[in-house]
């Protein structure tokens, strides 16, 4: 049997654990440098305040209909992200960490075990520990335990938050209840597709030939069935060293002068040297790319990008800034004004197990200076070392004019009880 637990509104149910008078308000959670909405509570979805909105046409309307409105805080999120992982593990070995808010379970010789029951447990104890509310699914496959996790999401008073499809009968109930298009793995275009063919529901899907999915689509979507059918076949995917790393981020404000630019690209690329290490990688390629702002027409428009070859493997904050800078100062053009840019590390290899260059190499000492950094660091929090390029203040510069306290993350910001 397989579980999704899956974290109910999660941007704003972290904040409302360390700010209760949010509770039973409606919240939207803004995107980076505050730019349109990406989460909400129920009661904001309520007042049909539509995911994406772009807040500087939304202000007047959140104002008026007393919506409390915060920027992303990812430090507090990963790390209540983090906590709720953790207490996952307590219940079975087997998890897969799906997104910062979801996870697949997986029990194996849980058969004597009342899993519904088991489902609440896990529920109880993720909310007493962590102030989190969450929804169970439980079922004999991934697909058919995120459908169980939306009954459970849809219906609380009749399910207290947790529900398990253990027959057959549940099964094709569920099938039938569940809209095509809130089938996970059915996105927009597959959804067109089958409903030119007659199926509105996931029942439908289960009902086609399967030498007509073959044919017409894909073993992805012979496997999706097979799974809505009750035949276990999505498994719980290992979590695997990333083949590319990428840093990219809008600007707070639009530059045009090239010094400030190539302050973000050291920034981004230091960024991505220390995910390197952090995953034991080191990367042959680095891809720098930066754009203006397309949403103002008005307004000249350029973007670029470039693409380095290093001769030897590097996880060196030194040498991928260094190169970046190089890069993006050959993409720049005068009087652009630049909204986004970007550093993406590809080519990755491991950093014990990497072919040899017999005339060009890596100065030994960047290897132990980097440890270095990454300790200090990782002991005292806010990035305390960065290279002489960088701006020495702020990691990000992103807009983030309504943000809440670290609460959980910067020893300055955590809670003072009177």
């Amino acid at each position: 049997m397989f579980a999704l637990v899956d974290c109910n509104n999660f941007y704003a149910s972290c904040e409302r654990v360390f700010n209760p008078h949010l509770e039973r308000k409606p919240v939207a959670i803004l995107s980076n440098n505050d730019g349109c909405v990406i989460s909400m509570s129920d009661e904001a979805k309520a007042l049909k305040l539509p995911f994406g909105a772009p807040i500087f046409k939304w202000e007047s309307f959140c104002k008026a209909n007393s919506i409390h409105v915060l920027s992303s805080n990812y430090s507090l999120y990963g790390d209540m992200s983090s906590r709720v992982m953790n207490i996952l593990k307590q219940f079975t070995p087997d998890v897969e960490v799906y997104s910062i808010d979801e996870s697949f379970l997986e029990f194996k010789g849980f058969e004597q075990y009342d899993l519904n029951n088991y489902g609440l447990q896990i529920r109880q104890r993720i909310l007493k520990w962590t102030g989190i509310p969450t929804c169970v699914g439980i079922a004999p496959t991934k697909a058919l335990s995120k459908v169980a996790n939306k009954i459970a999401r849809k219906f609380p008073n009749e399910t207290q938050g947790a529900y398990i499809i253990d027959s057959d009968e549940k099964r094709i109930k569920a099938l039938k209840w569940i809209k095509l298009e809130d089938v996970w793995g059915i996105g927009r275009g597959l959804s067109k597709r089958l409903k030119a063919k007659g199926c509105k529901t996931a029942y439908d899907f289960t009902q086609l030939p399967d030498a007509w999915v073959l044919k017409n689509f894909s073993v992805t979507e012979a496997r999706l069935k097979r799974d809505l059918e009750g035949v276990p076949t999505l498994q719980l995917e290992e979590q695997k060293t990333k083949k590319a790393i990428a840093t990219t981020r809008s600007f707070e404000y639009t530059f045009s002068d090239l010094n400030n630019i190539k302050e973000r690209i050291s920034t981004f690329a230091t960024s991505c040297a220390e995910k390197l290490r952090k995953q034991g990688s080191s990367c042959h390629v680095i891809i720098v790319i930066l754009s203006s702002d397309r949403h103002k027409k008005d307004l000249e428009q350029h973007r670029g990008s470039t693409m380095v070859s290093l001769p030897f493997p590097t996880n060196s904050s030194l040498i991928i800034s260094s190169e970046a800078v190089k890069a993006v100062t050959s993409i720049f053009k005068k009087g652009i004004k630049y909204k986004r840019a970007g550093v993406i590390v590809s080519g990755l290899v491991p950093i014990d197990n990497h072919q040899l260059h017999l005339f060009e190499h890596e100065n030994p000492k960047h290897k132990y200076l980097m440890h270095a950094i990454d300790d200090v660091n990782t002991k005292y929090g806010d990035y305390k070392i960065k290279l002489g390029n960088q701006d020495l203040k702020r990691t990000w510069k992103m807009r983030q004019e309504r943000l809440s306290p670290k609460y959980t993350t910067n020893i300055n910001d955590i809670i003072k009880v009177k």
